[in-house]
């Protein structure tokens, strides 16, 4: 299945990419995801190592959230205040 994981503020930043297209296989959860875009390199891995969260198709989900094709999945840092 095909998707697309889209990435925001600080986790943009560090990975210098901000959509990348990728090729799963059917059953993959958020938190599996997580941990492969870790594994893909060291800016990933910088990028996803604190905390991150994360929405499927626009509405926020959790690590246990199953991943459908065609899902858009954003990854982005807690929002701060000030």
């Amino acid at each position: 299945m095909h998707i697309t994981v889209k990435t925001f503020a600080q986790t943009r930043e560090i990975t210098n990419e901000d959509s990348i297209a990728l090729s799963l296989d059917k059953g993959v959860t958020i938190g599996e995801l997580i941990m492969m875009l870790s594994q893909r390199s060291e800016k990933w891995d910088l990028a996803l190592s604190g905390s991150v969260l994360t929405a499927r198709n626009q509405q926020l989900c959790d690590a246990s959230t199953v991943i459908e094709h065609g899902d858009e999945i954003a990854l982005f840092p807690p929002v701060t205040g000030g």
